[in-house]
């Protein structure tokens, strides 16, 4: 998997972790100081285009800086630093102060950008999704509540009639939440497993075969990152395989995926 972070300091870094005996870590290059230094909160997944005329690639998503969502956008030169005329974030809204997690999805369509899936956690426990037509703005949001003992969720499934998270507890346990793409949106929650997951203040997931996921469960109290292969979800009966410790620091204030391009990327198809 390829994972992404924001440091205290603003900077994105990027390392991709493979699982083995034992799991192995390369780090990719770093970019600094894309953001106010502490002010980041919460990030999107952010996909690469790495093909841009007249640039050396660009990447996109969202982000959280203190109680404003914004749009992400930066590119690069051809030397492989970033382009500080063409670095933005631009303003969506405000009102994010209690946003708990965020997190986009591209649709499984051959159109990645028919129909952009946009979630919010808030920490009240209202879960809320807004599509993005076109890539047109933040439209018909849809919300459901009872989410306030969820810790933090990672998405594990797109199709073209819903989307799956898988999510952690306070107290916990660890949970799919299937989103139909439907109006009113009404989740189907299955438990998955009943205790253990607590620790993990962050999960970062992707695809793994036909039907499995690489998860990444970090720690970030002791700085630490675990993997597990996780079959298709099926309630209490879905497999999950421990694979050991990985060996890195996980201390940064926010993890996000990074991906390909939107149509380039399999989906994840972990429910």
């Amino acid at each position: 998997m390829e994972i992404g972070s924001v440091t205290a300091g603003g900077d994105h870094t990027d390392r991709v972790i493979t699982a083995g005996s034992p799991a192995t870590v390369q780090q990719k290059p770093s970019y600094p100081d894309l953001y106010p230094e502490g002010l980041p909160r919460l990030s999107s997944l952010f996909f690469n285009d790495p093909v841009v005329q007249g640039f050396g690639g660009a990447y996109a998503g969202h982000v959280v800086i203190g109680s404003g969502l914004y749009s992400s956008t930066y590119f690069l030169t051809e030397a492989g630093e970033v382009d500080r005329t063409q670095s933005h974030n631009f303003r969506i809204g405000g009102g994010w102060g209690d946003a708990a997690f965020l997190e986009t999805s591209y649709p499984n369509d051959p159109d990645p950008w028919a129909l952009i899936n946009h979630y919010s956690l808030r920490s009240n426990g209202v879960l809320t999704r807004w599509d993005d037509k076109g890539g047109f703005g933040w439209t018909n949001p849809q919300s459901a509540g009872g989410f306030a003992a969820v810790k933090t969720m990672a998405l594990l499934s797109q199709t073209s009639t819903y989307d799956t998270f898988l999510a952690t507890t306070r107290g916990g346990a660890l949970y799919t939440i299937r989103l139909p793409l439907s109006s009113p949106m009404k989740p189907i929650v299955k438990k998955v497993r009943s205790s253990t997951w607590q620790g993990f203040e962050a999960l970062v997931l992707t695809k793994c075969g036909v039907y499995g996921s690489l998860l990444l469960g970090i720690d970030k109290d002791t700085g630490s990152g675990y993997l597990y292969a996780v079959g298709h979800a099926n309630g209490t009966s879905t497999v999950i395989q421990g694979l050991g410790k990985v060996p890195a620091t996980f201390t940064d204030p926010v993890y996000f995926r990074h991906i390909l391009e939107p149509g380039k990327e399999p989906p994840l198809f972990g429910e």
